[in-house]
């Protein structure tokens, strides 16, 4: 029986943290959260300091029992979550549910999960740190009172379901005014001359840069428009030029840090096409561990959400001998490299970095063990990292300017000599364009002070002023770390809330802000100015950092957070009225129903529609929106009226062509009959709750007969049952199988009588 019992957040951990203490720990897992504040309530006493109101989680009372009753069996408890404040609250809640049970409680804490880490974790025990819990009670009370007081002013004023996140809110703020600013934008137009010069046997290309001293800039630009272009290329067409000067630098091009949190995230959005909540959930993967063959189970990467580049001293003496072993002598620099704390990190962790360094884990030795995005995520860390330990790339760069007729051309040109770190790990362009510009790798000949030079073609083109890019989910989470804004380890969630919500739309990876995104952001930034101002919220991040510091007390931060927020949410309720009024937009037709008010157009889950400005007095509702429409030869049952199949909102359905007049609406049908000897039903189109289409018959609840294939009008070969199709293939096309008795075909001949179907 085992002596000592250890407590994880994730089961993944439970094996690879077995197999390293051996038979004498029993280790078991709370699957997250064991404790939390209620979810239909607000759960916080305001007017006593406030005191949260914990309940044990969803589906948690089993689990919570089970460690209760383990607990009280064993010598000690180790309190073993994420090394974070989210997993210090974890082990302080478990901790005071169990303390009746066992007395002996520690925290261990471990960045990686390797055999040397939890050892060590192990033989040295801390005591929770409150600080750290203080510091997680007080964001999520913060969050929760936002959360539920400000959202109900949505819900009144738009429509029900709307959420107010504080830190999510301004996220969206960002995205719109970004929006905002493209939208208002004037693009201007401007020109430039590219002139083709040689030189001996060479080519070489250079651009007007200055006419007559002046250089030109975004206000002002050098050659406006097409008139003066066309006037400086009749001007220099003719002219001798000469080489004014030449100047030569050698330039070097440092490696980037090894990832913390938010730059993993903006690097694999950039270069592997991961969203900031995929590249959290593989990178938890990786860390948690995996089975690799004969090495059994282990964790690849360190812990994940660190806003740090601290390094072990351990793992820079590995890195290094990597290196030597891929590479020469001359990509090793003479010391290990060190990187600066950023300002406002924590500094709790060490930066993201695989946790073995050995070929042993090369991404291409572990590769048949992971899957295809698991290898691609750990082989950008494992290069990121040994690459911030590798020389730097070295470049040649010559710059030349050419004179004539008092108009200045400058060619620029960049070769690499030595290419360093760049052997192994190249950051994206959009990173390293401001360190050797587009001219890396560009010749240009031999020239020197005095060299004429010939002038073969002068080239021009018209260009136009660009307005600032959308935000994509790497530079979204640039600008909020940049701005303060939340924690890196937050910036997945409040991407992926964003989306959920259909505040924004993503295309071509791109953050657009939806109409409804525009309202909510509008309502919330003018009648909550302060508390969703961005220097507001990543002040609050800085208290929030005191608190774990031990500098600040988490109650008085949210005493001066809560005094001028309860007074603004107040006088915000007493105008709701106006609010709503000031979000409906009134058209000029009259309600056919009551015929005294007019419509206005509101808004639900499902999108805009028409309804009476007399409610709820007169509920007359009509729909807004294009529908997208198909007649069929089905009649409705109700008056007779043609039906029609209607798209909206990604839902398919037969609808009545009269409507308002007539409202009635069905399932589409597929023409099949219900497979059940007993029942006289037809099978007909519907989708569950998350949105997946199946068929079921359209006697229900009589007849609960249902399926995921799509039924087909084709008999079965051998008992006569309606076939479906099971699966397409490109080669073989569909295949089908009965619906009785599980027959399969390639192909089966369609009965002549059987009708077609509908949809």
């Amino acid at each position: 029986m085992a002596k000592h019992l250890v407590i994880v957040e994730s089961p993944a951990k439970c094996k690879t943290i077995s197999k390293y203490l051996g038979k004498e720990f029993a280790v078991r897992a709370t699957m997250g959260h064991v404790i939390d504040l209620p979810e239909k309530e607000l759960g916080v006493d305001i007017d006593q300091d406030f005191k949260p109101k914990y309940t044990i989680s969803k589906g948690k009372r089993r689990v919570l029992r089970a460690l209760k009753d383990e607990a009280s069996k064993v010598e000690d408890v180790f309190l073993a979550p994420d090394p974070d404040r989210e997993g210090e609250a974890i082990a302080w809640h478990v901790c005071e549910s169990i303390k009746n049970e066992n007395t002996s409680i520690k925290r261990v804490m471990f960045n990686e999960i390797t055999r040397r880490a939890v050892l060590a974790a192990f033989a040295h025990p801390q005591e929770i740190d409150m600080n750290k819990v203080n510091a997680q009670q007080a964001r999520r009370i913060l969050d929760r009172i936002v959360g539920y007081q400000v959202s109900p002013i949505l819900w009144r004023t738009i429509f029900r379901g709307l959420s107010a996140g504080r830190v999510q809110s301004v996220a969206l703020r960002l995205i719109c005014e970004r929006e905002e600013e493209i939208n208002a934008f004037q693009k201007k137009e401007y020109w430039s001359v590219v002139g083709n010069f040689s030189f001996e046997k060479s080519q070489f290309s250079a651009k007007l840069f200055s006419i007559d001293g002046r250089k030109g800039d975004n206000e002002n630009p050098l050659l406006p428009d097409e008139e003066t272009t066309k006037a400086i290329i009749n001007r220099l067409s003719d002219v001798n030029y000469t080489v004014k000067n030449v100047h030569r630098s050698k330039k070097e091009r440092k490696p980037y840090p090894p990832f913390i949190t938010s730059t993993l995230q903006q690097e694999a959005a950039r270069k592997l096409g991961f969203s900031a909540a995929k590249t959290m959930m593989i990178a938890q993967q990786l860390y948690e561990g995996l089975e690799l063959g004969e090495l059994g189970s282990m964790g690849l990467i360190t812990y994940m959400r660190t806003d740090s580049t601290r390094i072990a001293d351990e793992a820079l003496s590995a890195a290094r001998k990597v290196i030597e072993t891929l590479y020469d002598n001359r990509h090793l620099p003479s010391a290990p490299r060190k990187y600066g704390k950023k300002k406002n990190s924590q500094d709790a962790h060490e930066a993201i970095r695989p946790s073995q360094i050995d070929m042993k884990f090369s991404p291409d030795s572990i590769k048949p063990y992971l899957s295809r995005d698991q290898i691609r995520l750990y082989e950008l860390i494992w290069k990121r990292f040994l690459a911030s330990q590798m020389e730097n790339a070295l470049f040649d760069s010559t710059r030349v300017d050419i004179e004539g007729d008092n108009c200045l051309f400058r060619a620029t040109g960049s070769i690499m000599k030595f290419e360093g770190f760049l052997a192994l790990y190249d950051e994206t362009v959009e990173e390293n364009s401001n360190d050797t510009g587009d001219d890396t790798n560009v010749r240009l000949p031999v020239l020197q002070a005095n060299d004429i030079v010939n002038i073969l073609k002068l080239t021009e083109a018209q260009h136009f002023t660009q307005p600032p890019p959308r935000y994509s989910e790497a530079s979204l989470v640039r600008e909020l770390e940049d701005k303060g804004i939340g924690r890196p380890s937050t910036y997945a969630q409040i991407i992926d809330t964003l989306k959920r919500r259909k505040y924004v739309i993503l295309e071509k990876r791109r953050f657009i802000p939806s109409e409804i995104g525009f309202m909510v952001k509008n309502i919330l930034v003018k009648e909550f100015p302060e508390v969703f101002d961005v220097g507001f919220t990543a002040g609050m991040e800085s208290s929030l950092d005191r608190v774990e510091d031990g500098n600040a007390n988490w109650i008085q931060v949210l005493k001066e957070f809560y005094e001028p927020f309860s007074g603004r949410l107040s006088k915000v309720k007493s105008s709701i009225k106006d609010l709503r009024a000031q979000n409906q937009e009134v058209t000029d037709r009259i309600c056919p129903e009551c015929g005294k008010n007019k419509l206005v157009i509101k808004w639900s889950k499902n999108g805009k529609f028409l309804a009476c400005q007399g409610f709820p007095s007169c509920k007359y509702t009509e729909r807004l929106e294009k529908v997208n429409a198909v007649k069929v030869d089905e009649k409705c049952d109700k008056c007779g009226a043609p039906m029609l199949i209607l798209n909206m909102n990604g839902n398919r359905f037969l609808g009545c062509s009269r409507y308002p007049e007539c409202k009635n609406t069905k399932s589409i049908s597929t023409g099949v009959k219900c497979p059940k000897s007993d029942c006289s039903g037809t099978l007909v189109e519907r989708k569950t709750r998350r949105g997946k289409i199946f068929y079921g018959c359209d006697k229900y609840p009589d007849c609960n007969f249902a399926t995921w294939d799509k039924p087909v009008n084709r008999k079965c070969p051998q008992c006569g049952y309606p076939m479906m199709v099971y699966k397409e293939t490109k080669r073989k096309g569909p295949m089908y199988r009965c619906l009785s008795c599980r027959y399969e075909s390639e192909a089966v001949t369609q009965n002549e009588n059987d009708s077609e179907n509908v949809s």
